[in-house]
């Protein structure tokens, strides 16, 4: 009987050990849907008002009394002390989901709301589809970016009709979702794809040229020729296949495309970088192929090899930037500007063709710009921008998402280009002078970024692939007491960045933190860089 005693306690003892070992893998494993730092009802009202003051003349796949409900369900959400930047984060969400348009072929993403005759198929245009991903990279429903990515490269995509950074835009969705079977697929489309752009626009010294309107920027100061975009989304591809075949186990084609892009790099470096304007600029595209001089004008197309972290760190090119903030460069307070305000060819016009790239501040490359902005802070060692010139550019930016309506209210609107000095949408002002349909083209244009300058640029959530996390926030120390990026879907799980200098506004501790599925990965007191590492997720979880 002493013996079956013993035997007794000590068993039920190591059931109990037993219980909670499984009950402490439940809690590191099962995602804690619980959890909330914001509570997106609190966030409700920008959407209802939004809706509220919207004519809805052109009613899309989801339309504005579908908006709350899917927003609620796909979109991180934010708060911080600046409400100029909580209301544009979610009305560029808000725009966004009207560009979702379901057709027989899958979901696309477009443009513009009202047909336009030089888009392609189901309304779509190459032209900013690069920047509809890196946005849409962050929608917790995967099905709208993968029917996008399939149909411009299977399904009648018209690829090439503007230049269009595709191969490097599904790498960085990627690097959010890890759905390595979405982007190994298309791969051969993606080599394909690059070969033709080979063929069709490499000149015989190896750089690329282009039409500016191709690239979609008619008019611009310094012309058609070598420009330094064209030849860096190239760059941004090659190293993009590059990572897409080695995650596909093709190490021959890896090899290949990672030559393609130190080649091009190199050419880049010495050829489109002046020395003396110490700026990337285009060059003249000459007969048979060949490369003119400088065009010698600094445009904002400059800024654009940082996008895809082109230049090296170090050697004197961070010195570029210095023209960002100077008032004779690209600063204004509704700007940047397209050209420097320094030149003779700088223009803002009011006749003529209502789109120019000669001065005009156009949010495509703001987007750009802020993005390129973001990565040099990010590889440190330069003196010349900071954090505060993030925040100070992205801050006009959405202060120039407004319009004055004829009641004199100031409402959110995102448009094509704008008068830099005023914040006056340029396009928009002549087309309805000229009463030229389709009526108001430009209202809630789907042409540039906003929502991933939030994300990745300024809470600073920088995607990678593997199970390592690093925040890098571009908020200036001592800026701000409070901020929060909520419902962030990220390799499988829901993640939470937070800072909180007391402790007290949100209650999930004081400092920098990060959640995944409601656990603590990483918390530092002070606002920096943080690095964490994604808990192990269960097989059923994913």
């Amino acid at each position: 009987m002493y013996i079956a005693a013993v035997r007794g306690r000590f068993g039920a003892a190591r059931n109990l050990v037993i219980i909670a070992v499984v009950a402490l893998w439940a809690a590191r494993t099962a995602p804690a849907a619980t959890f909330e730092c914001l509570h997106p009802v609190a966030f409700k009202h920008y959407i209802d008002d939004f809706n509220q003051h919207d004519q809805q003349l052109y009613p899309s796949t989801i339309r504005n009394s579908q908006a709350w409900r899917f927003l609620k369900k796909n979109i991180p959400f934010f708060d911080c002390p600046n409400k100029t930047l909580d209301q544009i984060y979610y009305f560029r969400w808000w725009t966004y989901r009207k560009h979702i348009e379901k057709t027989p072929v899958g979901y696309v993403i477009t443009e513009f709301l009202p047909h336009v005759p030089w888009a392609g198929p189901y309304n779509t245009i190459a032209c900013a589809a690069g920047e509809h991903f890196y946005e849409g990279r962050w929608l917790h429903n995967p099905v709208y970016m993968q029917d996008y990515a399939t149909f411009w490269l299977r399904k009648g995509g018209l690829l090439r009709a503007y230049s269009f950074w595709i191969a490097n835009a599904l790498w960085n969705l990627y690097l959010v979702n890890g759905h390595a079977k979405v982007v190994t697929r298309l791969l051969p489309e993606l080599i394909a794809n690059y070969r033709a752009w080979e063929k069709m626009r490499q000149g015989p010294d190896g750089l690329f040229w282009q039409v500016d309107d191709r690239d979609g920027m008619e008019m611009s100061a310094g012309g058609s020729g070598y420009r330094p975009t064209i030849n860096s989304y190239m760059y941004g591809d090659a190293r993009a296949i590059y990572h897409i075949a080695t995650l596909a186990g093709r190490p021959s084609i890896a090899e290949q495309f990672l030559r393609k892009a130190r080649r091009l790099r190199n050419l880049v470096l010495k050829n489109l970088w002046d020395e003396k304007a110490k700026f990337f600029e285009t060059r003249a595209h000459l007969a048979a192929g060949r490369m003119g001089g400088f065009v010698n004008v600094r445009e904002e197309i400059g800024f654009t090899p940082w996008f895809f972290r082109l230049p090296p760190v170090g050697h004197g090119y961070a010195a570029a930037w210095s023209q960002l903030m100077n008032p004779h460069g690209f600063l204004a307070p509704f700007g940047p500007t397209t050209c420097e305000q320094r030149s003779p060819r700088f223009k803002i016009s009011y006749q003529g063709h209502e789109c120019q790239w000669n001065g005009p501040s156009w949010p495509f490359a703001t987007s750009i710009t802020l993005t390129a902005l973001a990565n040099l802070i990010d590889r440190g060692r330069q003196h010349v921008v900071n954090k505060a010139d993030y925040l100070k550019i992205l801050e006009n930016y959405a202060k120039s998402q407004h319009i004055k309506t004829a009641d004199g209210n100031i409402r959110p609107w995102i448009d094509e280009d704008l008068n830099p000095y005023t914040g006056n949408w340029i396009a928009h002002t002549l087309l309805l002078q000229r009463h030229q349909a389709p009526l108001l083209r430009g209202k809630d244009y789907n042409h540039s970024l906003f929502c991933d300058l939030i994300i990745s640029g300024l809470v600073g959530l920088r995607p990678r692939a593997g199970s390592r996390i690093v925040v890098k926030p571009l908020v200036p120390p001592g800026r701000w007491a409070y901020f929060c990026l909520d419902h962030v879907l990220y390799h499988g799980y829901e993640l939470t960045i937070v800072y909180d200098k007391t402790g007290h506004h949100y209650g999930r501790g004081a400092g920098l933190s990060i959640f995944a599925d409601g656990r603590l990965v990483a918390r530092r007191k002070t606002l920096g860089v943080l690095r964490g590492q994604l808990p192990p997720m269960a097989k059923s979880w994913r």
